[in-house]
């Protein structure tokens, strides 16, 4: 017997797929991904060249184009249909992620997801895991858990909330911003507080809490809103883009036309 890396159960030996979770035997091994970052940093797209059934998982949507030997199997993100559709309410999720793997040699596949700017990568370990935003999740190894039902952020005030996904177990996670990514290492006991809409992630070594820009006044009229207070020891990534800010400005172009055609 075998056991498979994916879902831990066990896989007799000469098979070609687990049982349980449908993963091929030959991604048990899984490789390091061969992986370039195209067009960085602003319109930056993920390239992978998978060996055959070497595995991603990727982000439903997040595929721009692969080469014909890609297989893909679509998977609901949790066990629980219901478990999906609360997170997909919620956070504005995908109930769904796509695994990927070439079946006849080495194939190629394009990713990306919605935010405009940087993708890194992030190798995680058993002892060294990530909290990222929704939003900043491209692809990752089948090997790493993500946990969208983890429940250590609310959702906040004034449509301010942060929705995060936990990081955890072996492998490669690759991850994309709203601009660049501005990256922070925090010794123990060192703080830094990040504006919500510029937090992208930070190790889950680190202490955390959301709490308002100053008091109410300031919460309400400052522009800042919520912010997060983030306590080393560990890293902590910022986007330098804040999507609301875009949104709002784009609205202070749109807003005069919309009215003049409503008239």
């Amino acid at each position: 017997m075998t056991r498979c890396l994916k879902c831990g159960k066990e896989v007799p030996l000469g098979s070609s797929f687990c049982a349980n979770c449908g993963a091929p035997v030959s991604s048990f091994t899984q490789a390091r991904y061969k992986y370039e970052i195209k067009y960085q940093p602003s319109y930056s797209m993920l390239v992978l060249s998978l060996e055959q059934g070497q595995i991603v998982v990727a982000e439903a949507g997040a595929m721009t184009y692969m080469t014909p030997n890609m297989q893909v199997k679509t998977r609901a993100r949790e066990k629980s249909v219901l478990g999906t559709l609360g997170i997909s309410i919620l956070g504005g999720q995908s109930l769904f992620v796509n695994e990927y793997w070439s079946n006849q040699g080495q194939g190629e596949i394009g990713l990306v997801s919605a935010p405009v700017g940087d993708i890194i990568k992030i190798d995680l370990t058993r002892e060294k895991g990530y909290i990222i935003q929704k939003s900043a999740y491209i692809a990752s190894s089948p090997t790493v858990d993500l946990d969208i039902q983890w429940q250590g952020f609310t959702k906040g005030l004034f449509g301010q909330g942060l929705f995060m996904i936990k990081t955890s177990g072996e492998g490669e996670l690759f991850i994309n911003c709203f601009g660049a990514i501005d990256k922070h290492s925090l010794q123990a006991g060192e703080t830094i507080i990040v504006d919500n809409f510029h937090l992208v992630g930070f190790s889950d070594s680190c202490q955390y809490n959301v709490q308002k820009f100053g008091g109410w006044k300031e919460t309400l009229l400052s522009g800042e809103g919520l912010v997060t207070r983030i306590t080393g020891p560990g890293e902590v990534l910022i986007q330098t883009k804040n999507i609301r800010e875009l949104v709002e400005w784009l609205w202070t172009l749109l807003e005069p036309r919309v009215r003049s055609t409503a008239r």
